[in-house]
């Protein structure tokens, strides 16, 4: 992506003028149109290569099917449950958002409701405006020695981890991706869910909202917990089932729950918030001075960052394209896709699985990033789509065509090879920034074979001198003129590649001296 494709950006939600300011000081032009309608945004987002958004937009499919120019969508914020990722995904659109942004503002608020619940505070101020001094009726309880489980122990729930051992309390969690060795080095003791109910004074969450995340805390859960338990949620309305959650207030199985965020926002049914022991905020999680301006802040950057090529950060559907910014890696990019174009000119009509091996300590983790380009080079010319790094694999698989990776240490020296069942191999290599092909099925090529340009390969019997002076002969007529040629070494098959300036019309007139004969313009 050069800077050009990103040059004009609609932010259309509020956000800290510092967004602004920052991607204009980079020639970006900005457009902001809070408050806009649903259609109103789909007929303006035709203009923009970039669109900026909080919580309130909502990057439906539809919208996303109108903005033919849009490149990229920046959430400013955490969550990305306001944006179609798995249509922008389609579209070859990077979602990214700026998940460290708003963590200490997200954590601060949970400690202050974890606070708010132990000794009544909102209540008792209700209570003290409306005339009252009800000293016996707030009996509250210390934090001292209580046990918190932390429910999602990323970025946010880390900092209330730390924020609330300062109280002596005793932190326990649960997270499926962060390695129990990380949590235990800021005091969080791992356990499975099962065993984390029955030990909790008060549960917290702070995971993404999921189909395995949603209703976490449910009428089976709330069964298992502590009688009294406390339940915080600033994370995303439906991780704490709304019903199960009224029903464990009213039982007293649940002692009291502070609430940020609904499922529903505004609530339609107002029945459990105002229960007596809900505390509850309009979703103020990251609406903090520091919050906004920093997410406005790091939100400009990364789509400044990513129009000059120098980062991708915060991408949440685009891990192939992450490792596309280094330099080194842009040339095994393009061998990918020669090797997948290749594979298409010589086997159109495949539907095997097509295996990736690499080697060498620079390949190591190239898997992600090939397997897309590899799909690039498959698909390319035969789908509408704007296939890129993001989508590619998403569109390989929707036409059948399954492409795996695996690294091999047997060898330090980088190359590639792909293989399709038994009757189909490559491997290829880089040698400078030019990607080349070493080997076609059962033979090596005397010299590499820069995948560039057009080409014409084709097979032949072994030792027929006679093949390539027809060959050529044909091109000249054609008016074709050679630009090199190569010929493997000797071996059960003989293959030739020519390199020309421009493809012949028609293939029957040189397929006649070959036994196989394809074209390939890369």
């Amino acid at each position: 992506m050069d800077s050009s494709d990103v040059h004009k950006v609609l932010i259309s939600d509020s956000l800290d003028s510092c967004c602004k300011s920052i991607l204009q000081a980079q020639g970006v032009e900005v457009v902001e149109r809070p408050g806009l309608s649903t259609q109103q945004l789909i007929t303006e987002i035709e203009d923009y290569d970039g669109l900026i958004v909080r919580s309130a937009t909502k990057v439906t499919a539809e919208l996303l099917s109108t903005a033919k120019r849009l490149k990229v969508v920046g959430r400013a914020g955490t969550g990305v449950d306001n944006v179609d990722v798995e249509a922008a995904t389609r579209r070859g659109v990077i979602v990214m958002n700026t998940p460290s942004g708003n963590s200490i503002s997200a954590a601060e608020l949970t400690c202050a409701m974890i606070l708010c619940l132990s000794r009544q505070i909102p209540q008792a101020t209700a209570s003290m405006k409306a005339g009252r001094w009800d000293r016996k009726k707030f009996m509250g309880a210390e934090l001292h020695g209580k046990t918190l489980g932390i429910l999602g122990l990323g970025r946010i729930g880390k900092e209330v981890a730390l924020r609330m051992q300062a109280f002596q309390m005793k932190t326990i969690g649960y997270d499926p991706i962060i390695p129990p060795d990380v949590t235990a080095s800021f005091g969080v003791e791992q356990l499975p869910l099962e065993k984390i109910w029955p030990l909790c004074d008060y549960i917290t969450v702070h995971t993404p909202l999921l189909p395995s995340t949603t209703g976490l805390l449910n009428d089976v859960t709330f069964a298992m917990c502590k009688k009294g338990v406390q339940v915080v949620n600033c994370a995303r309305g439906g991780i704490v089932d709304e019903g199960a959650l009224l029903r464990a207030l009213q039982s007293g199985q649940c002692g009291g729950a502070a609430l940020d965020v609904f499922t529903e926002e505004p609530p339609v049914d107002w029945v459990l918030v105002n229960h007596p022991h809900v505390i509850c905020c309009p979703h103020l999680g990251a609406s903090t001075y520091e919050a906004q301006r920093r997410c406005g802040e790091e939100i400009a950057v990364q789509i400044v960052e990513l129009a000059k090529k120098k980062a991708l950060v915060g991408a949440v559907n685009a891990p192939a394209l992450i490792s596309a910014f280094a330099p080194q890696t842009k040339p095994w990019i393009k061998l990918g896709e020669a090797l997948g174009a290749l594979i298409r000119a010589c086997i159109p009509e495949t539907n095997q699985e097509i295996h990736l091996t690499t080697t060498g300590e620079h390949l190591r983790n190239a898997g992600n990033y090939l397997i897309s380009a590899v799909a690039i080079g498959l698909l390319k010319g035969s789908i509408q789509a704007n296939l890129n790094l993001i989508n590619a694999a998403q569109y390989a698989e929707q036409a059948g065509l399954k492409v795996s990776a695996l690294h091999s240490d047997t060898s330090s020296e980088c190359y590639m090879e792909a293989t399709v069942g038994s009757q189909f191999h490559v491997m290829g290599s880089v040698r400078g920034d030019m990607p080349v092909l070493l080997k076609l099925n059962r033979t090596a090529f005397r010299q590499p074979v820069s995948l560039d340009g057009d080409l014409i390969l084709y097979k032949s019997q072994p030792k027929d001198f006679q093949s390539l002076p027809a060959v050529l002969r044909v091109l000249s007529e054609a008016g074709v003129q050679l630009e090199s040629y190569h010929t493997s070494s000797s071996g059960d098959e003989e293959w030739s590649i020519i390199s020309v300036s421009s493809l012949p019309g028609t293939l029957t007139a040189l397929k006649q001296h070959a036994e196989l004969m394809f074209t390939l313009s890369l």
